[in-house]
């Protein structure tokens, strides 16, 4: 693994199922994220793409391969182990927004922050800037039915970046989203997420949205493809529908 990377995929092999029921999903994936690449990962529903950042993200367990995270081999950590290691170093922004409807958006931003041990009060503030750069300070003591779909959205993506993670997974973040919304939500993840020490992976469909990849993994049949440079990536989304 090349030191300035954050993730290292190494022949991933996912298979779902037992015996004669067995379905390979992923086929010896082999993918590199560097640091301070904002890295979007495309290609036909049912491909492998959400497979492949879950167990980057250490939800699911690779059936053969490794993945490091930071120079961390995941399959060397089990249980609490693992669960500390992703709070300390990764935050997940999904299509669902997933808010806990009791919760006010502060303290439904503030929840890894709480996990991981910080005070209340000290989390709830550390919550109410992060919302306040997001456009959302007037909304912090709100509760999520009180609120938008595009703010429950910052609300999420609040709560995915409030703990500083070096790595940022999102599962189409602006699927659900009108163009110029969709947009927003890409700038303020490029904003946040990315800098020389840090890195993102986006699953996306969402080809007004390329322009912001650093690089376009492409995956057909859990497989990558092709990979698209910078200079391409253009092209790439406009045949892309």
């Amino acid at each position: 693994m090349e030191k300035s990377s954050a993730v290292h995929c190494s022949g991933i092999v996912k298979d779902f199922g037992d015996g004669s029921q067995t379905t390979r999903v992923l086929h010896g994936v082999e993918m590199t994220v560097q640091q301070g690449e904002l890295l979007m990962l495309v290609g036909q529903s049912g491909c492998g793409k959400t497979t492949l950042i879950s167990i980057v993200g250490g939800i699911l367990s690779a059936t053969a391969g490794e993945v490091s995270v930071f120079g961390q081999a995941l399959s060397a950590l089990k249980g609490a182990d693992l669960v500390r290691f992703r709070l300390a170093n990764m935050g997940f922004i999904f299509q669902q927004y997933n808010l806990l409807p009791t919760l006010t958006a502060a303290e439904n931003a503030c929840v890894p922050l709480a996990a991981s041990g910080m005070g209340r009060k000290q989390a709830v503030e550390r919550a109410c800037d992060m919302l306040a750069r997001l456009g959302m300070g007037d909304h912090a003591r709100k509760l999520p039915s009180q609120l938008s779909g595009g703010q429950q959205q910052r609300v999420a993506i609040a709560r995915a970046l409030v703990h500083e993670p070096r790595l940022v997974i999102c599962d189409e973040p602006t699927a659900a989203l009108d163009a110029a919304s969709g947009r927003q939500v890409i700038e303020l993840i490029e904003a946040v997420a990315v800098s020389p020490n840090r890195a993102c992976i986006v699953v996306t469909h969402d080809n007004r949205i390329f322009e912001h990849a650093s690089r376009i993994v492409e995956m057909e049949d859990g497989r990558v493809k092709a990979t698209h440079l910078p200079d391409a990536t253009r092209s790439f989304a406009s045949r892309i529908h």
